[in-house]
């Protein structure tokens, strides 16, 4: 789906959302496609359950937005340290 056709159907949420096509343009990660997994009202339950989600598949690309967004930003940010997975 869209981002205008998501907004259309979960008007004023939390969304817990997978970027299903994606690419990187100019320090900025472009989300072309994307698979609502979960909505929530509060933004308290949709960070807790990204983070259980993000720790049982760190590799997938999730994303915690309001529907109250026009637009998708994401900034890239190159991460310059040890991670360490338990």
């Amino acid at each position: 789906m869209k981002w205008l056709e998501i907004r259309a159907q979960y008007p004023e949420q939390w969304l817990l959302i997978e970027a299903i096509k994606a690419r990187s343009e100019n320090n900025k990660r472009i989300i072309d496609e994307i698979e609502v997994l979960e909505s929530f009202s509060d933004s308290a339950g949709a960070m807790g359950r990204y983070s259980q989600m993000r720790r049982k598949s760190p590799k997938r690309e999730l994303y915690v937005f309001h529907t109250s967004r026009e637009t998708l930003e994401v900034t890239e940010r190159r991460w310059m340290g040890i991670q360490v997975s338990q």
